[in-house]
């Protein structure tokens, strides 16, 4: 008997090719320490067949199913349906799939934001991978933060993986209006606070903005990694764009099932697939895109994990080199469903074939070029636009650099302002998320419309979490007067459905010493997007005593303990991704790290 549980076979029927593959375990996979792997797999096997399993199921390969559905996570609400679909796919290739729980977030039921647990969500799904047994796992992500930590946690385990997403929820009808989360959430809240709608529209449009189950139906956070893992080739072609509540996404999560099992087949693992190659493509979609902001942090998170070094300023190259082509909100007018309808992301890619690596390895076998090829043309779509005739004539996202922004800053410039692109003003400085709360609102606040809004304390360290705060409020007595827009600078993020000439990412973070925490009431800060500059206008030596004056103790405050603990002493700043230092190969065993380059 030892013999048949040391090759996973005992009472099972003879050797078949699920079982005979040298890159599949099955169930001997990862055993349980006992000091006897005979008895560890003996009693794995007993006590899985309290489930009704058979040697024969237990004798194929397994395929994990990351299942992050929560009845808090409206994004994830097609995730049973999704769980099904695999797992009919998995069978009929002939593995055996088993469905995992791990952590999920959404956007809005995070305290203090999802972006302080994305890489706990990360470390989860890490060591779920490698301390059960399966040959290739497929991670069902949507969310902002999910799909992300989801890839990150793939690229450590380095266990065969397929990505699928919830896909976007339909857009809704307010009023013959057509709207959807979440840049016509933040569109109607500000006409609400600038009183240009009343509280009884408020609440009705609330009814309207999510009419289904899905991720946000603009090129916000989710919409944009769903495009980029596609893009990445760690899920399969033309699998980012289908609506959730579409039988497409059921067939898509099928396929994806099937798609596993032929990888845990044949080894494939996220590292052949995650290259600097892969990486430098879904930069060049992600400017495309007119994508989320969060996307260049996750990307730079991603990469990490293999090694991988995104440099901004090459990034910021590619910029100038890549028009953003999608007519989506924010930057543009249309919805997640019309992209779809326009023939999803291969619609893009083929624009874009003179500025990517067409050889690039995609998790279902064949090249990004091939599957390009293989995809349906359309040819009188209006969603994606020819380069000749772009969105906007450069990227989404420019670097800006400057003494305000020593190691960096973005601004989403095609969903800013173009008349503030350039723009010297009076910084209106506020310290903290509370304060901001406390005064921003504040009838006697000393603020115009070409002020500068500067916000503080709101970094990785600083809120903590680096929350979407970045989207400042205008100050209600402006935004009364028809103020829509105004230069807001921090050191947080905002959310990839949000619009404005709004810079983010600044670093280093004021709770790092950065020179953003020294800005004070009525400095002049001068912004300059075509040059790449952010610039505080102030004589270095004041600038010098006021960081010693900030360096004064002021006593030791509460202990700071646990998952917290961990994150203040580990987390990094947003070039690097804001990951944990630990989680990032040290150069002992990092791959030759790639400085992506915009000269093709």
């Amino acid at each position: 008997m030892s013999q048949d549980f040391d090759n996973n076979k005992a009472n099972s029927k003879p050797d078949t090719e699920s079982n005979t593959e040298s890159n599949t375990k099955g169930m001997s996979n990862r055993l349980t320490n006992y000091g006897d792997a005979n008895f560890s797999l003996f009693l794995r096997k007993a006590f899985i067949k309290g489930m009704g399993y058979t040697d024969d199921a237990l004798s194929r390969p397994v395929i994990g199913i990351a299942n992050t559905y929560s009845g808090y996570n409206a994004c994830h609400g097609n995730v049973p349906g999704l769980v099904e679909s695999v797992k009919r796919g998995v069978m009929l290739a002939g593995g055996l799939p088993v469905d995992f729980p791990t952590i999920t977030l959404h956007e809005s039921f995070a305290h203090p934001t999802s972006m302080y647990l994305r890489n706990l969500m990360a470390l989860d799904t890490e060591e779920m991978i490698r301390a059960q047994p399966m040959d290739a796992v497929v991670l069902i992500g949507g969310c902002d933060k999910t799909v992300p930590a989801q890839l990150m946690a793939a690229a450590s385990a380095g266990v065969p993986t397929v990505q699928v997403v919830t896909g976007p929820m339909l857009s809704g009808s307010h009023r013959g209006v057509r709207v959807g989360a979440c840049t016509d959430c933040r569109r109607y809240w500000a006409a609400y606070r600038g009183e240009d709608i009343d509280e009884n529209e408020i609440n009705e449009v609330n009814d309207k903005l999510v009419p289904t189950v899905g991720t946000c139906s603009v090129m916000g956070t989710a919409s944009t990694m769903a495009c980029l893992a596609e893009t990445l080739g760690i899920m399969l072609p033309n699998s980012a764009s289908a609506p959730a509540v579409y039988a497409d996404r059921l067939r898509i999560a099928e396929q994806s099932g099937a798609e596993a099992v032929r990888v845990a087949r044949e080894g494939v693992t996220p590292d052949q697939i995650l290259t600097p190659d892969a990486f430098e493509n879904a930069l060049r979609v992600l400017l495309a895109l007119g994508g989320s902001t969060n996307a260049l942090i996750h990307l730079t998170a991603m990469a990490g994990r293999l090694g991988i070094d995104i440099d901004l300023d090459a990034f910021d190259q590619m910029s100038r080199e890549t028009p953003v082509l999608v007519d989506l909100k924010p930057s543009g007018e249309g919805y997640m469903e019309d992209l779809h309808r326009a023939g999803g992301l291969p619609t893009l890619l083929r624009e874009l074939r003179p500025l990517l690596h067409l050889d690039a390895m995609t998790i279902n076998g064949r090249t990004l070029g091939e599957n390009i090829e293989a995809a349906v043309h359309l040819v009188d779509q209006q969603v994606v636009r020819p380069l000749s005739s772009p969105v906007y004539a450069q990227g989404g996202i420019a670097v800006l650099r400057g003494n305000l922004a020593p190691r960096g800053a973005i601004i989403k410039q095609s969903a800013a302002s173009p008349e503030l692109m350039t723009h010297r003003g009076r910084a209106v400085v506020f310290r903290s998320l509370e304060d901001l709360a406390e005064r921003i609102d504040a009838p006697d606040l000393d603020v115009r419309a070409d002020d500068v809004l500067v916000l503080q304390n709101i970094g990785p360290k600083g809120a903590p979490g680096m929350p979407e705060a970045g989207y400042i409020p205008i100050p209600k007595k402006l935004a009364a007067q028809g103020v829509k827009d105004m230069v807001r600078i921090s050191d947080g993020r905002m959310s990839g459905t949000a619009a404005g000439t709004i810079v983010l990412h600044v670093s280093p973070e004021s709770a790092e010493g950065g020179p953003l925490g020294l800005v004070r009431d009525g400095d002049t800060i001068s912004l300059d997007v075509a040059a790449n500059r952010l610039e505080l206008e102030v004589e270095q030596a004041t600038l010098e005593a006021r960081r010693r004056e900030a360096a004064t103790p002021n006593g030791q405050g509460e202990p700071i303990l646990g998952y917290r603990r961990l994150f203040m002493e580990q987390i990094l700043q947003a070039e690097e991704g804001c990951d944990f230092r630990v989680c990032r190969p040290s150069p002992r065993c990092r791959v030759p790290s790639v400085k992506l380059t915009g000269n093709r």
